[in-house]
């Protein structure tokens, strides 16, 4: 008796996966949609995914920055390319907000959270 392995999209909708159309690669796999066989990426929701991961990306470096601007008020020294670099990283999560297909999200990924998980 043969096993079936079902894919269930981001509605809870589900699908033998045997008979379904899946996209080609899982980085969006949490906004998959189901309509009929075909599993399409729900542009709005992958953008949501987006911006979540580039938070993770950049927490560390945010307090990596506090750091750094802690130590240059004790000195007395500059903090303007700090303060840059943290304002950066603020807005990096809207980086993907223009894009208009799941491959211009995947090159939106904002340099200043280093390297793209989507290369």
């Amino acid at each position: 008796m043969a096993v079936a392995t079902y894919i269930v999209d981001k509605d809870g909708n589900q699908i033998d996966a045997s008979t379904a159309t899946v996209p080609a690669n899982r980085d969006f796999r949490g906004a998959w949609s189901l309509s009929g066989t075909v599993i399409s990426e729900d542009l709005a929701k992958a953008k949501e995914i987006f911006a979540n991961k580039v938070r993770e990306a950049r927490t560390p470096l945010l307090e990596a920055l506090d750091t750094d601007f802690m130590k240059a008020q004790e000195t007395s020294a500059s903090t303007t390319a700090i303060v840059a670099s943290k304002q950066a990283l603020r807005d990096a999560p809207t980086a993907g907000n223009s894009a208009t297909t799941i491959d211009e999200l995947k090159a939106a990924w904002p340099s200043c959270c280093g390297d793209s998980p989507y290369a």
